[in-house]
């Protein structure tokens, strides 16, 4: 067997290497939206903490009320019912995110060998340049 893993293997069609291809592509942009699910949750409890100073200025400013509604109705909140943001990313990697990473490996396994980016590898032997050093067909080897 041919040791590049992005190499179609024998018997494997056209169709086949573009139905891969794309479930490859909803999975990497299924990627990206869990990249803004991490965003979000980074960003929510920045800002609950950022509420620990806004109560402590609002106090020293003389709004002990405003200050007191702040840390009771907005810091530490769930985001949605009974829900804060890590238990929002837990539920998606869990219901959502794993079985579909987990069914795009047994794709590739079933119908490819395991190989994934097939259509990828191709495109790119069709788009580069033949013989030009920034346009070679796999990585250099351990010398760089």
């Amino acid at each position: 067997m041919d040791d590049d893993p992005h190499r179609r293997p024998a018997g494997v069609s056209d169709e086949t290497v573009e139905a891969l291809g794309s479930l490859s592509k909803a999975l990497e942009t299924t990627e990206c939206a869990r990249g803004h699910l991490f965003a979000f949750h980074q960003h929510t409890g920045s800002a609950d903490f950022e509420l620990d100073r806004a109560v402590a200025l609002l106090r020293a400013a003389g709004h002990p009320e405003l200050a007191e509604r702040v840390r009771t109705e907005i810091l530490g909140r769930n985001v949605i019912p009974g829900h804060w943001t890590f238990q929002i990313v837990d539920a998606y990697d869990r219901t959502y995110y794993q079985p579909f990473r987990d069914l795009e490996r047994d794709a590739a396994a079933r119908l490819a060998g395991g190989r994934r980016h097939l259509y990828e590898a191709e495109l790119k032997e069709v788009r580069r340049t033949r013989n030009h050093p920034d346009h070679t067909s796999r990585p250099f080897g351990p010398r760089g």
